[in-house]
């Protein structure tokens, strides 16, 4: 579904997740960490792509469909980053 989004939008699927997370409140930044230069050229597209409000629900409601399955973390990880 983020891919027919990015083709809609002459965008990336990185870019679409981006601008969804920037649409979310002004006080969310995302923080992506690219490694090559191209991939943060990539990353800052973001910025100019818009997402009307129906693409919001039509993006809130495809991932809200999933499922997410699994623990975060290896059991040992998860005890040492639990507080």
């Amino acid at each position: 579904m983020l891919q027919e989004f990015a083709s809609w939008k002459n965008a990336t699927v990185a870019q679409i997740a981006l601008a969804w997370v920037l649409a979310q409140k002004p006080w969310i930044v995302p923080i992506p960490g690219p490694i090559k230069m191209d991939c943060m050229v990539e990353n800052i597209g973001a910025i100019d792509i818009e997402l009307s409000e129906d693409e919001l629900v039509a993006i809130e409601n495809a991932t809200s469909a999933i499922t997410v399955m699994g623990n975060r973390y290896a059991e040992a990880m998860e005890r040492s980053t639990s507080l």
